[in-house]
């Protein structure tokens, strides 16, 4: 499998790798720092570059069997097994993702409500929720998350046993994904004093990283379904 440098540091901008395979639906490495589609995440965007010279830009990012898969943009250079390769994120890209992504924590923990789904965005990101008898004031929301941006809340994930799951099954917020099982540990990410559930993405360190955000809309997505849409200011 593809050692996921990512999961312990998301700062990481570039690094050394390996190619392991070249397959007709992307490049697999040793090692990575790009994020694979996930947890409402987009895929990280980039390049593979090679000592001589030889850049492949990456179009996206995938999980797949056997490894993280990079999939390269079309008519790209083609690398071969054994290759070393330098990897290059789009940094800009992915900060904003960390930023929206740490946002939407926070979201959760100003609506009191079980979320049904989300997306997270380089400019704007959603969370969808089962109201029941919240009241979603958009206002009050959006005042709330710059208030805890403000308060610069330190961000950091941490690995329990996955059996937490089972004494404290109110970590999950999310009803219709639950956490993956099996390999023993399980990944949360704790925003201090703040919120804490299990997460596999990318962050940032402190909440003051995330800047001001607007909620942009709330809308009816159905009887059970109420969205909300953020975006940085």
């Amino acid at each position: 499998m593809t050692a996921e440098l990512f999961r312990d540091d998301s700062y990481l901008k570039t690094a050394e790798a390996v190619v392991r395979e070249v397959r007709a639906d992307g490049i697999v490495l040793d090692r990575t720092i790009f994020y694979p589609t996930g947890g409402g995440q987009p895929g990280d965007t980039g390049h593979l570059a090679r000592a001589d010279g030889t850049r492949v830009a990456v179009a996206d990012t995938r999980k797949g069997e056997g490894g993280i898969l990079h999939v390269p943009a079309p008519d790209q250079p083609v690398l071969a097994p054994g290759d070393a390769v330098t990897l290059e994120l789009d940094w800009a890209r992915r900060h904003r993702h960390m930023r929206m992504h740490t946002c939407l924590h926070l979201l959760c923990a100003v609506i009191p409500a079980g979320v049904t789904g989300g997306q997270v965005g380089a400019d704007r990101s959603r969370l969808d929720f089962d109201p029941g008898e919240t009241v979603f004031d958009k206002a009050h929301i959006e005042s709330e998350l710059n208030r805890l941006i403000g308060e610069d809340h330190a961000v950091a994930p941490r690995w329990v046993d996955e059996s937490e799951l089972d004494t404290k099954p109110d970590l999950v917020r999310t009803m219709s994904v639950k956490p993956p099982r099996g390999t023993g540990r399980l990944r949360l990410l704790e925003v201090a004093g703040v919120d804490l559930q299990p997460c596999g993405g990318t962050h940032v360190a402190r909440t003051g990283e995330i800047g001001r955000v607007v909620v942009e809309k709330i809308e009816s997505k159905g009887k059970r379904n109420r969205r909300v849409v953020v975006a940085l200011a």
